[in-house]
Protein backbone atom coordinates (compact mmCIF):
# COMPACT_ATOMS: atom_id res chain seq x y z
CA UNK A 1 0.00 0.00 0.00
CA UNK A 2 2.78 2.38 1.08
CA UNK A 3 4.73 1.77 -2.25
CA UNK A 4 1.71 2.82 -4.40
CA UNK A 5 1.05 5.87 -2.29
CA UNK A 6 4.32 6.82 -3.35
CA UNK A 7 3.29 7.55 -6.61
CA UNK A 8 0.83 9.96 -6.01
CA UNK A 9 1.79 11.67 -2.73
CA UNK A 10 4.04 14.54 -2.31
CA UNK A 11 6.56 13.45 0.93
CA UNK A 12 4.98 15.75 3.42
CA UNK A 13 1.02 14.29 2.47
CA UNK A 14 2.28 10.84 1.80
CA UNK A 15 3.83 11.02 6.05
CA UNK A 16 0.71 12.61 7.57
CA UNK A 17 -2.13 10.14 5.84
CA UNK A 18 0.51 7.15 6.23
CA UNK A 19 0.55 8.20 10.25
CA UNK A 20 -3.34 8.64 10.31
CA UNK A 21 -4.13 5.06 8.72
CA UNK A 22 -1.44 2.76 10.07
CA UNK A 23 0.54 4.81 13.27
CA UNK A 24 1.31 0.95 14.28
CA UNK A 25 3.40 0.43 11.41
CA UNK A 26 6.08 2.47 12.42
CA UNK A 27 10.30 2.05 11.92
CA UNK A 28 10.64 3.54 15.06
CA UNK A 29 8.21 4.01 18.15
CA UNK A 30 9.23 6.48 20.51
CA UNK A 31 7.25 5.33 23.48
CA UNK A 32 6.29 8.10 26.49
CA UNK A 33 8.39 11.10 25.74
CA UNK A 34 7.85 14.43 26.60
CA UNK A 35 7.58 16.00 23.42
CA UNK A 36 8.31 19.42 22.75
CA UNK A 37 7.66 21.77 19.92
CA UNK A 38 8.71 25.61 19.66
CA UNK A 39 6.86 26.97 17.10
CA UNK A 40 3.46 25.38 18.26
CA UNK A 41 4.51 25.49 21.94
CA UNK A 42 3.75 21.87 22.21
CA UNK A 43 4.97 20.30 25.51
CA UNK A 44 3.38 17.24 26.65
CA UNK A 45 4.13 13.51 27.21
CA UNK A 46 3.42 11.78 23.90
CA UNK A 47 4.03 8.57 21.43
CA UNK A 48 6.16 9.73 18.56
CA UNK A 49 6.00 7.26 15.09
CA UNK A 50 8.66 7.65 12.50
CA UNK A 51 8.27 6.35 9.42
CA UNK A 52 10.37 6.37 5.92
CA UNK A 53 11.95 8.89 7.50
CA UNK A 54 9.23 11.19 8.38
CA UNK A 55 7.25 12.23 11.30
CA UNK A 56 4.17 10.45 10.55
CA UNK A 57 2.22 10.80 14.35
CA UNK A 58 2.51 12.13 17.58
CA UNK A 59 -0.09 10.39 19.98
CA UNK A 60 -1.75 9.57 22.79
CA UNK A 61 -2.79 6.13 21.39
CA UNK A 62 -0.64 3.31 21.28
CA UNK A 63 2.00 2.46 18.60
CA UNK A 64 4.51 0.06 17.72
CA UNK A 65 7.31 -0.14 15.46
CA UNK A 66 10.60 -2.09 13.99
CA UNK A 67 12.43 0.05 17.06
CA UNK A 68 11.23 0.82 19.84
CA UNK A 69 12.91 3.94 22.21
CA UNK A 70 11.20 4.11 25.75
CA UNK A 71 11.58 7.68 26.46
CA UNK A 72 9.65 8.18 29.59
CA UNK A 73 11.51 11.02 31.48
CA UNK A 74 13.67 12.50 28.79
CA UNK A 75 12.57 15.64 26.23
CA UNK A 76 11.66 14.17 22.34
CA UNK A 77 12.57 17.26 20.26
CA UNK A 78 13.38 19.28 17.28
CA UNK A 79 17.03 17.86 16.06
CA UNK A 80 19.77 20.95 16.81
CA UNK A 81 20.37 22.85 13.64
CA UNK A 82 23.80 24.31 13.80
CA UNK A 83 24.41 27.28 11.15
CA UNK A 84 28.31 27.85 12.25
CA UNK A 85 29.30 24.28 11.81
CA UNK A 86 33.38 23.95 10.75
CA UNK A 87 32.99 20.41 11.79
CA UNK A 88 33.65 18.53 8.70
CA UNK A 89 35.84 15.53 9.60
CA UNK A 90 35.27 12.64 10.98
CA UNK A 91 35.82 12.88 14.61
CA UNK A 92 34.18 16.13 15.04
CA UNK A 93 31.54 15.46 13.32
CA UNK A 94 31.33 12.35 15.52
CA UNK A 95 31.43 14.67 18.88
CA UNK A 96 28.94 16.87 16.73
CA UNK A 97 26.32 13.94 17.13
CA UNK A 98 27.02 13.15 20.74
CA UNK A 99 25.84 16.97 21.32
CA UNK A 100 22.55 15.98 19.60
CA UNK A 101 23.50 17.79 16.62
CA UNK A 102 21.51 17.26 12.84
CA UNK A 103 21.79 19.81 11.02
CA UNK A 104 25.61 20.95 10.64
CA UNK A 105 25.72 23.51 7.85
CA UNK A 106 28.76 25.94 7.65
CA UNK A 107 27.26 29.26 6.63
CA UNK A 108 30.45 31.43 7.92
CA UNK A 109 33.53 30.62 5.82
CA UNK A 110 31.87 28.77 3.23
CA UNK A 111 33.34 26.73 0.17
CA UNK A 112 34.51 26.59 -3.34
CA UNK A 113 33.07 24.37 -6.07
CA UNK A 114 29.66 24.58 -4.60
CA UNK A 115 27.91 21.64 -6.74
CA UNK A 116 31.08 19.47 -6.63
CA UNK A 117 31.09 19.84 -2.77
CA UNK A 118 27.64 18.99 -2.39
CA UNK A 119 27.85 15.68 -4.51
CA UNK A 120 30.85 14.56 -2.49
CA UNK A 121 28.86 14.54 0.63
CA UNK A 122 26.14 12.67 -1.12
CA UNK A 123 25.60 9.33 0.96
CA UNK A 124 28.76 9.99 2.71
CA UNK A 125 27.79 12.13 6.06
CA UNK A 126 25.70 11.37 8.83
CA UNK A 127 24.37 14.81 9.77
CA UNK A 128 22.68 16.89 7.40
CA UNK A 129 24.98 19.19 5.08
CA UNK A 130 24.87 22.70 3.56
CA UNK A 131 27.58 25.42 3.06
CA UNK A 132 27.57 29.02 1.36
CA UNK A 133 29.83 30.57 -1.13
CA UNK A 134 32.81 31.64 0.32
CA UNK A 135 33.86 35.66 0.15
CA UNK A 136 36.86 34.88 1.52
CA UNK A 137 38.22 31.82 -1.13
CA UNK A 138 36.94 34.10 -3.75
CA UNK A 139 39.09 36.66 -2.66
CA UNK A 140 41.99 34.51 -2.37
CA UNK A 141 41.46 33.61 -6.09
CA UNK A 142 41.54 36.77 -7.35
CA UNK A 143 43.95 38.41 -4.99
CA UNK A 144 46.68 35.00 -4.55
CA UNK A 145 45.74 33.55 -7.74
CA UNK A 146 45.16 30.72 -5.49
CA UNK A 147 43.11 27.60 -7.35
CA UNK A 148 40.39 25.37 -6.01
CA UNK A 149 40.40 22.39 -8.42
CA UNK A 150 38.65 20.53 -5.83
CA UNK A 151 35.61 21.64 -2.96
CA UNK A 152 37.28 23.30 -0.53
CA UNK A 153 36.16 24.08 2.57
CA UNK A 154 36.71 25.13 6.24
CA UNK A 155 39.23 21.28 6.81
CA UNK A 156 41.60 23.34 4.21
CA UNK A 157 40.47 26.83 6.19
CA UNK A 158 43.77 27.66 7.85
CA UNK A 159 45.85 26.43 5.27
CA UNK A 160 44.45 27.92 3.07
CA UNK A 161 45.06 31.27 4.85
CA UNK A 162 49.17 30.32 5.17
CA UNK A 163 49.63 29.77 1.61
CA UNK A 164 48.27 32.70 0.78
CA UNK A 165 50.99 34.47 2.66
CA UNK A 166 53.91 32.04 1.67
CA UNK A 167 55.23 35.55 -0.72
CA UNK A 168 54.92 37.82 2.34
CA UNK A 169 51.02 39.52 1.50
CA UNK A 170 48.22 38.21 2.60
CA UNK A 171 46.45 39.25 -0.19
CA UNK A 172 42.85 38.26 0.46
CA UNK A 173 43.10 40.28 3.58
CA UNK A 174 44.67 43.23 2.96
CA UNK A 175 44.21 44.04 -0.59
CA UNK A 176 41.47 46.43 -1.52
CA UNK A 177 39.42 45.48 -4.98
CA UNK A 178 39.59 47.26 -7.77
CA UNK A 179 36.06 47.45 -10.03
CA UNK A 180 37.58 44.32 -12.09
CA UNK A 181 38.73 42.26 -9.26
CA UNK A 182 35.69 43.46 -7.48
CA UNK A 183 33.38 42.09 -10.26
CA UNK A 184 35.51 38.48 -10.94
CA UNK A 185 34.70 38.38 -6.85
CA UNK A 186 31.25 39.19 -7.20
CA UNK A 187 31.45 36.25 -10.21
CA UNK A 188 32.46 33.63 -8.33
CA UNK A 189 30.56 34.28 -5.39
CA UNK A 190 27.22 34.12 -8.19
CA UNK A 191 28.67 30.94 -9.28
CA UNK A 192 28.39 29.44 -6.10
CA UNK A 193 24.93 30.90 -5.17
CA UNK A 194 23.96 29.52 -8.92
CA UNK A 195 25.06 26.11 -7.82
CA UNK A 196 22.67 26.10 -4.91
CA UNK A 197 24.78 27.66 -2.16
CA UNK A 198 22.66 28.36 0.69
CA UNK A 199 23.98 32.20 0.73
CA UNK A 200 27.47 33.91 0.86
CA UNK A 201 29.33 33.67 3.71
CA UNK A 202 31.76 36.70 4.66
CA UNK A 203 34.69 36.77 7.49
CA UNK A 204 34.78 40.40 6.61
CA UNK A 205 36.36 40.51 9.76
CA UNK A 206 39.61 38.91 9.41
CA UNK A 207 39.65 41.25 5.90
CA UNK A 208 38.49 44.64 7.22
CA UNK A 209 41.61 46.71 6.30
CA UNK A 210 41.30 44.95 2.56
CA UNK A 211 37.25 44.79 1.83
CA UNK A 212 35.83 47.81 0.92
CA UNK A 213 33.09 49.16 1.90
CA UNK A 214 31.73 49.08 -1.89
CA UNK A 215 32.57 45.25 -2.09
CA UNK A 216 30.96 44.28 0.62
CA UNK A 217 27.73 46.20 -0.61
CA UNK A 218 27.76 44.04 -4.02
CA UNK A 219 28.61 41.41 -2.03
CA UNK A 220 25.31 41.70 -0.53
CA UNK A 221 23.49 42.79 -3.63
CA UNK A 222 24.72 39.58 -5.18
CA UNK A 223 23.07 37.28 -2.74
CA UNK A 224 19.93 39.60 -2.54
CA UNK A 225 19.46 38.65 -6.44
CA UNK A 226 19.04 35.29 -5.56
CA UNK A 227 16.77 36.18 -2.07
CA UNK A 228 19.69 34.66 -0.17
CA UNK A 229 20.85 35.82 2.90
CA UNK A 230 24.74 37.14 4.02
CA UNK A 231 26.33 35.77 6.88
CA UNK A 232 28.79 37.44 8.74
CA UNK A 233 32.16 37.33 10.71
CA UNK A 234 31.43 40.84 10.76
CA UNK A 235 34.40 43.88 10.20
CA UNK A 236 35.48 45.07 13.79
CA UNK A 237 33.90 42.38 15.61
CA UNK A 238 35.46 42.76 19.55
CA UNK A 239 36.23 46.52 19.09
CA UNK A 240 35.18 48.39 21.95
CA UNK A 241 36.39 51.81 21.49
CA UNK A 242 35.00 54.67 19.00
CA UNK A 243 34.50 55.30 16.22
CA UNK A 244 35.59 51.23 15.61
CA UNK A 245 33.02 49.83 17.87
CA UNK A 246 32.17 46.64 16.60
CA UNK A 247 28.42 47.80 16.39
CA UNK A 248 29.53 49.98 13.42
CA UNK A 249 30.36 46.48 11.41
CA UNK A 250 26.91 45.60 12.31
CA UNK A 251 25.94 49.10 10.77
CA UNK A 252 27.84 48.14 7.71
CA UNK A 253 26.12 44.54 6.68
CA UNK A 254 22.38 46.09 8.48
CA UNK A 255 22.36 49.10 6.14
CA UNK A 256 23.13 46.80 3.29
CA UNK A 257 20.95 43.92 3.82
CA UNK A 258 17.46 46.88 4.61
CA UNK A 259 18.29 48.49 1.00
CA UNK A 260 18.77 45.90 -0.55
CA UNK A 261 15.44 43.42 0.42
CA UNK A 262 17.94 40.66 1.95
CA UNK A 263 18.12 38.61 4.27
CA UNK A 264 21.03 38.35 7.16
CA UNK A 265 22.74 36.32 9.37
CA UNK A 266 24.84 38.16 12.23
CA UNK A 267 27.10 35.63 13.67
CA UNK A 268 28.74 34.69 16.95
CA UNK A 269 27.17 37.98 18.21
CA UNK A 270 28.61 37.08 21.61
CA UNK A 271 31.99 40.24 22.36
CA UNK A 272 31.67 43.89 22.70
CA UNK A 273 28.21 45.82 21.33
CA UNK A 274 25.74 42.48 21.44
CA UNK A 275 23.38 44.43 23.43
CA UNK A 276 23.05 47.26 21.05
CA UNK A 277 22.76 45.00 17.96
CA UNK A 278 20.36 42.55 19.32
CA UNK A 279 18.11 45.50 20.05
CA UNK A 280 18.40 46.82 16.45
CA UNK A 281 18.09 43.30 15.15
CA UNK A 282 14.78 42.97 17.25
CA UNK A 283 13.86 46.52 15.80
CA UNK A 284 14.61 44.74 12.42
CA UNK A 285 12.39 41.88 12.77
CA UNK A 286 9.56 43.95 13.94
CA UNK A 287 9.61 45.91 10.73
CA UNK A 288 9.19 42.37 8.92
CA UNK A 289 13.14 42.13 7.78
CA UNK A 290 14.13 38.35 8.44
CA UNK A 291 17.35 38.97 10.11
CA UNK A 292 18.74 36.98 13.03
CA UNK A 293 21.72 36.69 15.13
CA UNK A 294 24.51 33.51 16.76
CA UNK A 295 26.05 33.05 20.09
CA UNK A 296 27.74 30.30 21.45
CA UNK A 297 28.34 29.84 25.56
CA UNK A 298 31.69 29.87 25.91
CA UNK A 299 34.11 32.53 27.44
CA UNK A 300 36.94 31.99 24.65
CA UNK A 301 37.07 32.18 20.89
CA UNK A 302 39.04 30.45 18.55
CA UNK A 303 41.51 31.58 15.35
CA UNK A 304 44.45 30.57 13.81
CA UNK A 305 47.50 32.42 15.25
CA UNK A 306 48.41 33.84 11.89
CA UNK A 307 45.12 36.18 12.44
CA UNK A 308 45.50 39.53 12.42
CA UNK A 309 43.55 39.83 15.11
CA UNK A 310 45.97 38.68 17.30
CA UNK A 311 49.19 40.59 16.15
CA UNK A 312 50.46 42.56 18.63
CA UNK A 313 49.42 45.95 17.69
CA UNK A 314 45.47 44.85 17.22
CA UNK A 315 46.04 42.99 20.76
CA UNK A 316 47.15 45.85 22.53
CA UNK A 317 44.93 48.70 20.78
CA UNK A 318 41.95 46.32 22.29
CA UNK A 319 43.13 46.05 25.55
CA UNK A 320 44.36 42.61 25.91
CA UNK A 321 47.70 40.40 26.15
CA UNK A 322 49.14 37.33 25.23
CA UNK A 323 50.16 36.28 28.44
CA UNK A 324 46.15 37.01 29.80
CA UNK A 325 44.17 36.36 27.17
CA UNK A 326 45.95 34.08 24.19
CA UNK A 327 46.39 30.34 25.25
CA UNK A 328 47.96 27.34 23.34
CA UNK A 329 45.83 24.44 23.86
CA UNK A 330 48.25 22.10 22.60
CA UNK A 331 50.56 23.53 25.62
CA UNK A 332 47.74 23.74 27.57
CA UNK A 333 49.57 27.11 28.57
CA UNK A 334 48.71 31.00 27.99
CA UNK A 335 51.62 32.17 25.69
CA UNK A 336 54.09 35.16 25.67
CA UNK A 337 54.60 37.56 22.59
CA UNK A 338 57.82 36.55 22.08
CA UNK A 339 56.13 32.75 21.52
CA UNK A 340 53.49 34.27 19.44
CA UNK A 341 56.29 35.13 16.70
CA UNK A 342 57.62 31.62 17.16
CA UNK A 343 54.53 30.61 16.28
CA UNK A 344 53.28 33.30 13.81
CA UNK A 345 56.04 32.71 11.94
CA UNK A 346 56.57 28.92 11.98
CA UNK A 347 53.02 27.57 12.16
CA UNK A 348 50.27 30.19 10.75
CA UNK A 349 47.48 27.88 10.72
CA UNK A 350 47.79 26.68 14.49
CA UNK A 351 44.98 26.77 16.32
CA UNK A 352 44.76 29.09 19.43
CA UNK A 353 42.09 30.15 21.96
CA UNK A 354 42.03 33.49 22.92
CA UNK A 355 39.90 34.34 26.29
CA UNK A 356 37.51 37.39 26.83
CA UNK A 357 36.25 37.09 30.78
CA UNK A 358 33.55 39.95 29.96
CA UNK A 359 31.63 37.22 28.21
CA UNK A 360 31.38 35.05 31.93
CA UNK A 361 28.73 38.19 32.31
CA UNK A 362 27.11 37.97 29.32
CA UNK A 363 26.74 34.42 28.61
CA UNK A 364 23.16 34.67 30.64
CA UNK A 365 21.72 36.98 28.46
CA UNK A 366 22.67 35.94 25.34
CA UNK A 367 20.42 32.86 26.52
CA UNK A 368 17.46 34.67 27.05
CA UNK A 369 17.86 36.50 23.89
CA UNK A 370 15.28 35.64 21.28
CA UNK A 371 16.13 34.84 18.02
CA UNK A 372 19.72 34.48 18.84
CA UNK A 373 20.58 31.06 18.30
CA UNK A 374 23.26 28.63 18.78
CA UNK A 375 26.27 28.15 16.38
CA UNK A 376 29.03 26.68 17.83
CA UNK A 377 31.34 27.18 15.59
CA UNK A 378 32.36 24.03 15.81
CA UNK A 379 36.38 22.90 14.29
CA UNK A 380 37.56 20.34 12.30
CA UNK A 381 39.85 17.76 13.77
CA UNK A 382 42.13 16.34 11.39
CA UNK A 383 41.07 12.85 12.72
CA UNK A 384 39.36 9.88 11.92
CA UNK A 385 36.02 8.92 13.30
CA UNK A 386 37.55 5.55 15.17
CA UNK A 387 40.48 8.26 16.70
CA UNK A 388 40.41 9.23 20.80
CA UNK A 389 38.34 12.13 21.54
CA UNK A 390 41.15 12.72 24.11
CA UNK A 391 43.67 13.49 20.93
CA UNK A 392 41.90 16.31 19.18
CA UNK A 393 43.44 19.70 20.53
CA UNK A 394 41.41 22.76 20.33
CA UNK A 395 38.46 25.05 21.95
CA UNK A 396 35.44 22.79 23.50
CA UNK A 397 32.31 24.32 21.59
CA UNK A 398 33.22 21.83 18.80
CA UNK A 399 31.97 19.07 21.20
CA UNK A 400 29.53 20.98 23.67
CA UNK A 401 27.68 23.97 22.81
CA UNK A 402 24.55 22.58 22.71
CA UNK A 403 24.87 20.31 25.91
CA UNK A 404 26.11 23.72 27.34
CA UNK A 405 23.12 25.64 26.41
CA UNK A 406 20.84 23.30 28.09
CA UNK A 407 23.00 22.55 31.05
CA UNK A 408 23.42 26.44 31.84
CA UNK A 409 19.85 26.97 31.07
CA UNK A 410 18.90 24.71 33.46
CA UNK A 411 21.39 25.91 36.11
CA UNK A 412 19.94 29.55 35.43
CA UNK A 413 15.94 28.74 35.46
CA UNK A 414 15.65 29.52 31.59
CA UNK A 415 12.72 28.05 29.82
CA UNK A 416 13.72 25.06 28.06
CA UNK A 417 11.23 25.99 25.44
CA UNK A 418 13.61 28.82 24.72
CA UNK A 419 16.78 27.26 24.88
CA UNK A 420 14.95 24.63 21.98
CA UNK A 421 14.05 27.30 19.94
CA UNK A 422 18.00 28.58 20.36
CA UNK A 423 19.14 25.29 19.21
CA UNK A 424 16.82 24.55 16.26
CA UNK A 425 13.77 26.35 15.78
CA UNK A 426 14.85 29.53 14.80
CA UNK A 427 17.72 28.58 12.54
CA UNK A 428 14.48 26.89 10.40
CA UNK A 429 12.47 29.73 10.79
CA UNK A 430 14.91 32.32 9.29
CA UNK A 431 16.00 29.99 6.52
CA UNK A 432 12.88 28.75 5.32
CA UNK A 433 11.65 32.13 5.22
CA UNK A 434 14.49 32.40 2.40
CA UNK A 435 12.53 29.95 0.71
CA UNK A 436 15.09 27.27 1.57
CA UNK A 437 12.25 23.79 1.85
CA UNK A 438 14.27 21.56 3.74
CA UNK A 439 14.24 23.99 6.22
CA UNK A 440 10.74 24.42 6.48
CA UNK A 441 10.45 20.79 7.00
CA UNK A 442 13.23 20.83 10.06
CA UNK A 443 13.37 22.49 13.27
CA UNK A 444 9.61 21.30 14.47
CA UNK A 445 8.20 18.33 15.98
CA UNK A 446 4.87 17.71 14.08
CA UNK A 447 3.26 15.38 12.31
CA UNK A 448 4.22 15.76 8.33
CA UNK A 449 8.24 17.15 9.30
CA UNK A 450 11.14 15.40 8.71
CA UNK A 451 12.38 13.02 11.34
CA UNK A 452 15.39 14.88 12.89
CA UNK A 453 15.07 13.95 16.32
CA UNK A 454 17.07 14.56 19.38
CA UNK A 455 16.16 12.98 22.96
CA UNK A 456 18.13 14.23 25.82
CA UNK A 457 17.10 14.02 29.67
CA UNK A 458 16.59 17.42 30.81
CA UNK A 459 17.92 16.62 34.26
CA UNK A 460 21.63 15.33 33.49
CA UNK A 461 22.47 16.73 30.10
CA UNK A 462 25.90 18.77 30.17
CA UNK A 463 28.77 18.98 28.27
CA UNK A 464 31.91 17.57 29.67
CA UNK A 465 34.46 19.15 27.31
CA UNK A 466 36.96 21.65 28.58
CA UNK A 467 40.49 23.92 27.77
CA UNK A 468 42.25 21.74 29.37
CA UNK A 469 44.28 18.84 27.21
CA UNK A 470 42.88 16.03 26.82
CA UNK A 471 39.19 17.05 27.61
CA UNK A 472 38.68 19.12 24.36
CA UNK A 473 36.44 17.07 22.65
CA UNK A 474 35.03 14.53 25.76
CA UNK A 475 31.59 14.28 23.95
CA UNK A 476 28.44 15.44 25.88
CA UNK A 477 26.13 13.19 28.01
CA UNK A 478 22.20 13.05 28.55
CA UNK A 479 21.84 12.91 24.94
CA UNK A 480 21.09 9.28 24.27
CA UNK A 481 19.26 9.36 21.03
CA UNK A 482 19.80 11.05 18.33
CA UNK A 483 17.87 10.63 14.73
CA UNK A 484 18.45 11.98 11.49
CA UNK A 485 16.13 11.54 8.26
CA UNK A 486 14.71 8.16 10.30
CA UNK A 487 17.79 7.22 11.03
CA UNK A 488 19.67 6.31 14.39
CA UNK A 489 22.53 7.93 14.89
CA UNK A 490 23.19 8.21 18.37
CA UNK A 491 21.78 4.51 19.90
CA UNK A 492 21.99 4.67 23.44
CA UNK A 493 24.70 7.15 24.07
CA UNK A 494 26.90 5.42 21.46
CA UNK A 495 27.66 7.43 17.69
CA UNK A 496 26.71 5.60 15.07
CA UNK A 497 28.82 5.57 11.43
CA UNK A 498 25.31 5.66 9.87
CA UNK A 499 25.14 8.27 6.62
CA UNK A 500 21.79 9.33 7.04
CA UNK A 501 22.80 13.05 6.31
CA UNK A 502 20.61 14.79 3.12
CA UNK A 503 21.44 17.95 1.19
CA UNK A 504 20.44 21.52 2.97
CA UNK A 505 20.41 23.53 -0.65
CA UNK A 506 18.41 25.47 -2.90
CA UNK A 507 17.93 24.08 -6.85
CA UNK A 508 20.51 25.04 -8.81
CA UNK A 509 19.54 27.87 -11.26
CA UNK A 510 21.15 30.07 -14.04
CA UNK A 511 23.85 32.51 -12.92
CA UNK A 512 22.43 36.22 -12.63
CA UNK A 513 25.81 38.24 -11.92
CA UNK A 514 25.36 41.71 -13.19
CA UNK A 515 29.29 43.69 -13.01
CA UNK A 516 29.16 46.91 -12.42
CA UNK A 517 31.68 49.86 -13.88
CA UNK A 518 31.94 53.48 -13.18
CA UNK A 519 29.89 54.58 -16.61
CA UNK A 520 27.52 52.34 -15.73
CA UNK A 521 26.94 53.93 -12.27
CA UNK A 522 26.77 57.00 -13.49
CA UNK A 523 23.99 56.48 -16.34
CA UNK A 524 22.47 54.84 -13.60
CA UNK A 525 22.64 57.18 -10.56
CA UNK A 526 22.88 60.78 -12.08
CA UNK A 527 20.73 62.74 -14.64
CA UNK A 528 20.88 61.21 -18.31
CA UNK A 529 24.02 62.32 -20.13
CA UNK A 530 23.49 62.27 -23.97
CA UNK A 531 26.84 60.64 -24.49
CA UNK A 532 26.75 58.18 -21.91
CA UNK A 533 23.61 57.02 -23.12
CA UNK A 534 24.64 56.52 -26.36
CA UNK A 535 27.88 54.55 -24.99
CA UNK A 536 25.15 52.25 -23.62
CA UNK A 537 22.86 51.94 -26.41
CA UNK A 538 25.71 50.30 -28.46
Amino acid sequence: MKQIRLLFLSPACLAVLCGALSASECDIAILGGRVMDPETGLDTVRNVCVDNGWITAITEAGIAGAETIAAAGLVVAPGFIDTHFHALDGLSVKASLRDGVTTGMDMELGAMNVADWYAAKAGNWPVNYGTVISHEMARMIVHDRMTFERPSDATTGFINRAKAAMDGVNGWSVTVSDVDQMNRITAIIDQGLAEGAIGIGSTVGYASTGVSSYEMFEVQRAGARYGRPTAFHARLHGSTKPPVEAQMGFNEAFTNAFLLDAPMLYQHNNDYGWWEIEEKLQLARAKGLNMWSEHYPYEAASTNIGADALKPAALAAAGYSYENNVYDPEADAFITEERYHELADGDPAKIMVFFNNARIEWMPHWLRMPHMTVGSDAMWSGLDWEDPYEEYTGHPRTAGSHARTLRMGRELGIPLMQSLSQLSYWSALHLGDTGLGAMKLRGRMQEGMVADITIFDPETVTDNATYKAGEHLLPSSGIPWVIVSGQIVVRDSVAQKVMAGQPIRFEPTGPRHRPTDTRQWLNAHTVGDGALDKVYSR
